[in-house]
């Protein structure tokens, strides 16, 4: 097998990644199969170590290939930035895979996440991390999976937000968040939180 990395003296990686298999275009696939959020081409191209254009070119033919060959995925240019999606056809069959997982009882992890998420909504993920004091990226995924929450537009700096969906009032037997206890003022807050960490830092 081909060695295509070498490592620099600051003990990072370099590669070409046109020695690998299937070059630009499957390293390209690698990096957004991975990935929670859209990702900007500059960092794409940055992370790939290819000029910019050649991202922008490889990715808008990623996406017409996998619109033509009607595969259950495609690739999408979104709030500035690319990420993979299922195709909106498939989403019936999506749909029921999803309701018929949600057998399987919540972690507390999660269960303390989709609080925060439901009182707070809509939110980032950092800001969630912020509030349990965790990273909850993989908690937010299984969430997502499980169709309790959704994105929610996006917030300062482009990130994510994220609510509850209608799936999860049903779950919970009410029409509305309206209906939810009072618990939002037991929640710490999070812009206090912010301060404490920078100060921290400081």
């Amino acid at each position: 097998m081909t060695d295509t990395t070498t490592t620099l003296d600051s003990g990072q990686m370099a590669f070409d990644v046109h020695a690998f298999p299937g070059g630009i275009r499957s390293a390209l696939e690698a990096v957004l199969m991975v990935v929670d959020e859209p990702v900007t081409e500059i960092a794409l191209a940055t992370a790939l170590e290819v000029p910019v254009e050649d991202v922008r070119a490889t990715l808008t033919e990623l996406e017409g290939e996998y619109e033509a060959s009607e595969r259950g995925f495609t690739l999408r240019a979104i709030g500035g930035g690319w990420r993979m999606y299922s195709r909106a056809d498939y989403a019936p069959v999506v749909e029921r895979f999803l309701m018929e997982g949600q057998h399987a009882r919540l972690t507390q992890a999660s269960l303390e996440t989709l609080a925060v998420i439901a009182y707070k909504q809509p939110v980032s993920r950092s800001r969630v991390g912020a509030v349990r004091g965790v990273n909850v990226d993989g908690v937010v995924r299984t969430l997502l999976s499980r169709g309790l929450i959704q994105e929610d537009g996006e917030g300062e700096g482009g990130a994510i937000l994220y609510g509850t969906t209608d799936y999860f009032l049903q779950r919970l037997g009410i029409n509305s968040l309206d209906e939810l206890p009072p618990l939002a003022p037991y929640l710490p807050d999070v812009d206090l939180l912010d301060e404490i960490a920078q100060a921290g830092r400081a």
